[in-house]
């Protein structure tokens, strides 16, 4: 019998949480959030992953007795390991990706990794890349290695404590670690210049059965001993899998958070630049998958900087009218206008007016569509989580993209995908969308507001 209630744990850079995800329909049934909170070291900047698993247990206690739970599933950001010693305890603190700590040997670092053709992984900075982590964390800590019996991606961190069971999925491996050969299903070349082979697990896909809960978990929330869980996947690619199942026209899928991450699938075949911040994301059924990222959800955050009033259409078009333009790059550090100096066109609203949100969102709108001109896509375009709710952004990018953009019917895609692999379930068709309608009147402003922005792009003499 399919399971139908799955306790997906979601854990993205943001947030961490525990959702209850109906497997018939894939929505969520009950959630509950804490913040991702960075402690400070020593000996790195890392996650609270004790104070994480205190809440996930309570979480699974409370929800199984509320509701009943037949599996569970795990997805996670990516450029995240663990390493664990021989008891299955952390050799060392998990690191922030975020840490520049990895720079300090970044050339030493640029010497050892594969091309990016070899693993469509481009050089990022800080521990982005996590074969870049592991370098600088056994160079700091010469003793770190020889304690580290087996190297895990995040999602099979919390899937080793839950079954004691050490693993690897394919999704977080194809994550820009370094460590993966998309083309060929294998780990890269790196893996024998860092001395690693004998550290890592067998890899899976998301949807392989680690095993059962252990008796102690069982004995701490309740839930039966038999409880399976999953082997998890990365979560851009959560968002991805609901869509996949069932649609055979060419599409992308737009993930947002904190990263907004573009996946093309069918689309056109077209050289990816790595120096755009384009890579190749694996994808639940082990695929490859051209994709560009930039940091939406943070820029968002800088460039709006704190609550404003919902932009009315008078708001907007103040803005398009006057045609007050966010250049990129907010975060300079990643997405296809890296290194750019951001600034302002004409009068930059205020922070907390409607207006200035609603620049932002136009913003975010054209950057997005670069990223996905950049990988070759191709038919609809389908948006997941916070930015389904910001109907600026919407219009933009179907306008800047000329493409039909739909809005995921999930709250959040992560935790659809992550349920989706977990059930065996056979979906008819691909999971339900809502396209978004776009004002004839405002179409010719959208399009003039799109082509000045683009051109201002060029114009300027962009990087510093």
């Amino acid at each position: 019998m399919s399971p139908r209630r799955i306790a997906v744990i979601d854990i993205g850079k943001t947030n961490a949480k525990l959702a209850l995800v109906d497997a018939t329909n894939l929505t969520e049934i009950a959630v509950v959030t804490r913040p991702n909170t960075v402690l400070p070291g020593p000996p790195w900047p890392h996650f609270d992953v004790d104070g994480h698993w205190s809440f996930l247990l309570d979480a699974l206690r409370d929800f199984h007795a509320a509701h009943g739970i037949d599996a569970i599933s795990v997805t996670t950001h990516g450029a995240c390991a663990a390493l664990l010693d021989t008891d299955g305890n952390l050799a060392a603190p998990i690191l922030d990706y975020e840490h520049s700590g990895p720079d300090d040997v970044a050339l030493d670092y640029d010497a050892l990794r594969p091309p990016f053709s070899e693993t469509g992984s481009p050089r990022l900075a800080g521990g982005l890349n996590i074969g870049a982590q592991l370098h600088w964390q056994f160079q700091i800590d010469p003793a770190l290695k020889a304690r580290t019996h087996r190297i895990v991606t995040y999602p099979q961190y919390w899937g080793a404590k839950l079954t004691g069971v050490a693993a690897m999925d394919v999704t977080s491996l194809g994550c820009h670690t370094d460590l993966w050969n998309p083309h060929s299903g294998t780990f890269s070349s790196l893996v024998d210049t860092l001395d690693i082979a004998d550290k890592l697990p067998p890899v899976h896909r998301p949807s392989h059965v680690l095993g059962p809960i252990l008796p102690q978990i069982a004995d701490r929330t309740g839930l039966p001993p038999g409880t399976p869980v999953h082997c998890g996947i990365h979560d851009s690619n959560a968002s991805l899998l609901p869509y996949i199942e069932g649609n055979e026209a060419a599409f992308s899928v737009v993930s947002t958070g904190t990263w907004v991450i573009a996946m093309s699938i069918g689309g056109k075949p077209v050289p990816l630049n790595p120096d755009l911040d384009t890579l190749i994301n694996v994808t639940a059924h082990g695929t490859a998958a051209p994709s560009a990222r930039f940091m939406g959800g943070r820029e968002h955050d800088i460039a709006t900087g704190g609550a404003y009033p919902q932009p009315s259409t008078e708001d907007l078009d103040t803005v398009l009218g006057q045609q007050v333009m966010l250049m990129p790059a907010v975060a300079p550090d990643t997405g296809p206008f890296k290194g750019y100096r951001s600034e302002w066109i004409g009068a930059a609203p205020a922070m907390g007016r409607a207006e200035r949100g609603a620049a932002v969102a136009l913003y975010l709108a054209l950057v997005t569509a670069e990223c996905l001109a950049n990988i070759g896509h191709e038919g609809a375009i389908i948006v997941e989580g916070p930015f389904t709710a910001n109907r600026i952004f919407l219009e933009m990018l179907a306008v800047a993209t000329a493409s039909d953009v739909h809005c995921a019917s999930g709250v959040t895609g992560t935790s659809a995908g992550a349920a989706l692999i977990a059930s065996d379930a056979q979906r008819k068709g691909p999971y339900p969308s809502t396209p978004v309608e776009l004002d004839a009147k405002r179409l010719r402003p959208l399009q003039d507001y799109g082509h000045a922005w683009r051109h201002n792009v060029q114009r300027r003499s962009a990087r510093p």
